[in-house]
């Protein structure tokens, strides 16, 4: 028996299918199908007449996904695949044009969950942090490898640390001892390496942690080359929504749309970034901030 994802609740969906449902046909790309939240309301609301394209660069998302969109099936196509690949995969499906796209560039929740994916210093898990598990290097190769200046310059770039060279050189103390296998371990170099006053509302390992797993991933990249593609296989007429999670993000969306409008590509349809509702916001602590 099938059974749908209880824990999942995607962010933004209102706005979502608000401003992207296609309601006379056409074709879909969800850049980050994810466990299927926003593609099960759209194409509730899409009807039959739809194509859906559900990429993501997880495996066992799309596995997921599968199963949480089951009934529709027939429509929607599966690829395990980069977004930044947005035009070769839609070469692939023989798609020249599409009608919406929507890049929802946040961690899943459940790999956030997941220990063994080691996206979270909150609990013990191997220091992995890929988003597709085949990538060759993971967060540990980093750590582990990488020099005092390098660590410093992903910190401060990706994370936006103020303690980024602090956190670099005791990491690269550390790993003469042993090497840093965990989330844990590494969890506890940080808070070793940051004075107590540094830090007051987060844990002294958010900000590397985020920086670790974007440098992993190649996030920053991979959303610059996707956002330029997207604009080239849109449709004249046609919408594209991105949800991003934190400034560096943000930033380059907001950058990327100001420049593609400036030149006459696309036409920015929301003044100001559309924040969650506030009943959301309480009910999904995950829910972006006002992205």
């Amino acid at each position: 028996m099938i059974q749908e994802e209880k824990t999942h609740i995607p962010v933004l969906l209102n706005q979502v299918v608000q401003f992207l449902a296609l309601p006379k046909g056409g074709v879909f790309v969800d850049g980050t199908l994810g466990l299927g939240g926003h593609a099960k309301a759209l194409l509730e609301v899409m009807g039959p007449q739809v194509t859906y394209v559900g990429i993501d660069r997880d495996k066992e998302a799309l596995e997921r996904a599968r199963k949480n969109l089951a009934k529709f099936i027939p429509r929607v196509h599966l690829v395990h695949d980069n977004y930044r690949h947005i035009d070769r995969i839609l070469e692939d499906l023989s798609l020249r044009e599409v009608d919406a796209i929507l890049l929802d560039v946040g961690l899943s929740s459940y790999q956030v969950d997941a220990p063994e994916r080691g996206f979270s210093f909150r609990q013990e898990g191997p220091l992995d942090m890929r988003m597709n598990p085949e990538d060759p290097t993971s967060a540990y190769h980093l750590v582990n490898a990488l020099s005092e200046q390098e660590l410093t310059r992903i910190f401060f770039e990706y994370g936006e640390e103020r303690w980024a060279k602090r956190i670099a050189k005791k990491i690269v103390q550390k790993r003469h001892l042993f090497p840093i296998e965990t989330t844990t371990q590494l969890a506890d170099i940080i808070q070793e390496a940051v004075p107590f006053k540094g830090y007051t509302k987060i844990h002294p390992a958010t900000r590397v942690f985020q920086a670790l797993r974007i440098a992993v991933n190649g996030e920053l990249e991979a959303l610059k080359s996707a956002l330029e593609k997207c604009v080239h296989v849109l449709k004249a007429g046609g919408r594209i929504g991105v949800i991003s999670f934190h400034s560096l993000e943000d930033r380059l969306v907001k950058q990327t749309f100001r420049q593609l409008a400036k030149t006459g590509l696309l036409k920015i349809l929301t003044k100001k970034p559309v924040r969650p509702e506030e009943k959301e916001a309480a009910e999904n602590p995950r829910a972006p901030a006002g992205r």
